[in-house]
């Protein structure tokens, strides 16, 4: 983990609205501040990145017509940012879902108020995955591009992706170690060392180390470890080669959180429900993954104008995950349902249990939903992309083009069962002599049963991609820029699940393919109004077919429905003040689907249509650089207005969402991240705001708000000497309660009554604090 962290971080600033991350690393806090003049600039190492990883990405950042932040390793070790979720919660439009279900335990992400948890590529190319993304040891930085991306990213990305870049084999020696010791056992170590062996060939070597219980709560633990090795030849010549690998395996808790309900007769964790408690079973349950990754880049360099870049890829990722879902009968202290707002239900009969025995008061009975629920998931991604960078003119205009190609091949493969049987295979009785009551306020969180893995499913899946795209910058003259670019690819993939007698599969129950040819496009002008600024207006589309992922499945009433459609609209401006000190952003835009998949409204027609309408309109503001030569300041706020245009089909009798606000949507979210340098001593604060949102919003019942909350963090660094410094993190620093990865379920009757219910959240994590010593030579 890369990091200074005293007088060198004084200007480390996170850019969210702003086209970058700045992150100087100069040798004092003068230099850092003149080096953070420039919002659109990157330094990672002390190398000045002035433009996305991609070489899609034919220009500078200031002068690319799209929102793109850029957060470095640099500033992820500043404020103690270690997994991909830690970094994205400090960015503005983006909220996280309770990660399980149809596609796996894993990174669940709403950007800017649609789904882009398969929108996650690494090095440019896709990632889909379902599994934790949970250290960023080997990540040079962390890229978020905002807004219908297809045209770049590929199928999908309808409010945008998410590109981790990894660290490789570079120019230079250096060596940089970490021990970090804090609370709630916190325990972690990292190396990062490069050595260049003067002769064009370099090796780099990145490895972390990680322990600690989840602050707040009583049972979950996260650990891990990793290893990166990367080996670069032909550094400094027109042709260079770099082979890196990646190997992360993670043990950790699974994290369902507490009993919540959203409900007519709740708001929010259950009455009497500590936010610390672990429901569930903490012997039995597990998320294990392994993930490997090996990848060779290619790079030639063809005279002054011509450059050609080939990647390939081979990842594979193994997660086994048992868990007990908050499933069940829940009955509060009043002996109330808390989701049906009636008295509490009867309980399976069973032994001792007579019929019509009313669930006591203050308990939990898990006797519905799934408990020890196993998925065994396997995905293999294969990629080649190559990319041919030229430049050319024609008559007084300049044309900078890259022109590619993608081969991508997916294969997905689940074992799903339960871990709770019988020595023989059966089933255990559905009442409470085999899943005993338990208190709300302090369960007994041990599986004392029988345990015994049998198979009960096998889902197959592959998904196949072939792309070839342009795009184009043309600059009339030093104040207009236009840029355009196209893709057009070829998408195919299926599902294929398999029945299951007694643990072994015996052939295939059902096969949905689906198979698409893709358009996709953008376009965007940039006037440069003065040196130091920039105003732009874009226009970009995105393509989701019915197989968009290769975990998730089409079935028989959406694999044959044309792909949905939606579009991003954007203006924004870039301002350098006090002499290109601070850079001020500023971007208004309109996120839309304008089409996708609802029920037909005709009973004799399953298949679904493309009738369903949503739309975003949005405005970010953003300020970032240094206010004095010692202080330096981060701040934030992006305003998200959603709302559904239309849910229903067009000939449907009602449409009873149609008006409603989007899930997972805050109107309302800011940050502001701040330094100030003192000597050899660097403070920093920083607070992150989230409004309000809906979990929910398929009917009246459910459409209930969320709590907004604030969350504080704070940093001060002391460097003992040019070698040597010392840091303490402390987050969430007033301990606030707050939850995300919310999931709220009421099932309704025609009526409007709600007849059942469950849900879960998970709780924020409790304050922490964290004391990290950084060696560097």
């Amino acid at each position: 983990m890369n990091f200074r962290p005293s007088p060198l971080t004084a200007a480390l600033l996170l850019a969210i609205t702003a086209p970058a991350m700045a992150a100087p690393t100069g040798d004092a806090p003068a230099d850092a501040a003149m080096q953070a003049k420039e919002l659109d600039t990157v330094e990672v190492h002390g190398e000045r990145v002035q433009k996305a990883s991609s070489p899609k990405y034919t220009e500078a950042l200031v002068d690319t017509p799209q929102t793109i932040t850029v957060v470095t390793s640099e500033v992820m070790a500043q404020q103690n940012l270690l997994g991909l979720k830690d970094v994205l919660s400090t960015l503005p439009g983006i909220t996280f879902g309770a990660g399980e279900g149809g596609g796996g335990y894993g990174d669940s992400i709403n950007l800017r108020g649609f789904t882009a948890s398969s929108d996650i590529t690494t090095d440019g190319v896709r990632d889909s995955a379902q599994y934790t993304r949970s250290d960023t040891f080997n990540l040079e930085s962390i890229e978020l591009i905002n807004g219908a991306n297809s045209a770049m990213s590929g199928a999908g990305s309808v409010g945008g992706n998410i590109n981790l870049v990894s660290k490789t084999a570079r120019e230079g020696d250096f060596n940089t170690f970490t021990v970090g010791a804090g609370s709630d056992k916190y325990g972690r170590v990292t190396a990062d060392s490069n050595f260049d062996f003067e002769n064009g060939v370099a090796v780099r070597l990145n490895a972390m180390g990680h322990t600690q219980d989840v602050p707040g709560r009583d049972e979950e633990f996260k650990h891990r470890w990793g290893f990166a090795p990367s080996i670069a030849f032909g550094l400094g010549s027109d042709t260079r080669f770099t082979l890196s690998y990646l190997h992360q395996h993670d043990n950790n808790m699974p994290q369902y959180g507490v009993p919540f309900a959203l409900s007519p007769f709740n708001d929010g964790p259950l009455p009497g429900v500590d936010r610390e408690t672990y429901f569930g079973y903490r012997n039995t349950s597990r998320q294990e993954s392994d993930v490997d990754m090996l990848t060779g880049v290619l790079e030639m360099d063809f005279g002054d104008h011509v450059s050609l870049r080939s990647l390939g890829r081979l990842q594979r990722v193994e997660q086994y995950t048992n868990a007990t879902a908050l499933q069940g009968s829940w009955c509060l202290a009043n002996g109330t349902n808390p989701y049906t707002g009636g008295a509490c239900a009867t309980l399976p009969v069973g032994p001792g249990v007579p019929a019509g025995t009313v669930q006591p008061p203050g308990t939990w009975s898990p006797t519905g939903g799934p408990r020890g629920f196993v998925r065994d998931t396997e995905n293999f991604i294969a990629h080649s992309q190559t990319d041919l960078s030229f430049g050319f003119d024609t008559g007084a205009v300049r044309h900078d083009v890259v022109a590619g190609v993608s081969f991508s091949k997916e294969d997905f493969e689940l074992d799903s069962g339960s871990g709770f049987r019988n020595a023989d295979g059966s089933e255990l009785a559905n009442d409470n002599s085999s899943y005993p009551l338990q208190d709300l306020d302090n369960p007994y969180n041990v599986w004392t049963g029988p345990r015994n893995f049998v198979r009960t499913g096998h889902t197959d899946g592959s998904l196949d991609n072939q792309a070839v795209y342009v795009f184009d910058t043309l600059k009339f003259n030093d104040r207009w820029l236009l840029n355009v670019g196209t893709r057009y690819e070829h998408n195919e993939g299926d599902t294929v699940t398999y029945g299951v007698t007694e643990g072994r599969i015996t052939g295939v129950t059902n096969r949905f393919e689906n198979e698409e040819d893709l358009f996709s496009y953008r376009a965007g002008v940039v006037y440069k109004p003065a040196d130091n600024a920039s105003v732009y207006l874009s226009y970009a589309n995105s393509k989701t077919p019915s197989k968009t992922s290769v975990n998730g499945a089409c079935n028989a009433n959406t694999c044959n429905v044309d792909p949905e459609t939606a579009v991003n609209v954007e203006l924004g401006t870039k301002w350098d003040v006090l002499e290109n000190r601070l850079a001020l952003t500023a971007a208004l835009f309109r996120n839309e689907r304008r089409n996708y998949k609802v029920a037909s409204a005709d009973p004799l027609q399953p298949e679904q249509v493309l009738d369903g309408k949503a739309r975003v309109d949005g405005l970010a503001l953003g300020m970032a650089g240094n206010i004095t030569r010692e202080w330096a300041v981060f701040a934030n706020y992006t305003f998200l207005d959603s709302e559904v245009l239309q849910n229903a089909a067009d000939e449907a009798a009602s449409d009873p969402v149609k008006g409603r606000e989007l899930t997972q949507t805050p109107r309302h979210a800011a940050s502001l991240w701040t330094t100030y340098a003192l000597g050899d001593w660097t403070f920093g604060y920083g607070t992150t705001y989230q409004d309000s949102f809906y979990p929910n919003n398929a009917n009246e019942a459910v459409y209930r708000k969320t709590d907004a909350y604030w969350v504080h963090r704070a940093m001060i660094g002391y460097q003992i000497n040019e070698r040597i410094g010392l840091q303490i993190n402390v987050s969430n620093l007033f301990d606030e309660e707050y939850y995300t990865g919310i999931r709220n379920n009421l099932t309704v009757d025609a009526a409007g009554v709600v007849t059942a219910g469950n849900g879960w959240a998970n709780p924020g994590e409790g304050r922490s604090a964290v004391l990290t010593a950084t060696l560097r030579f």
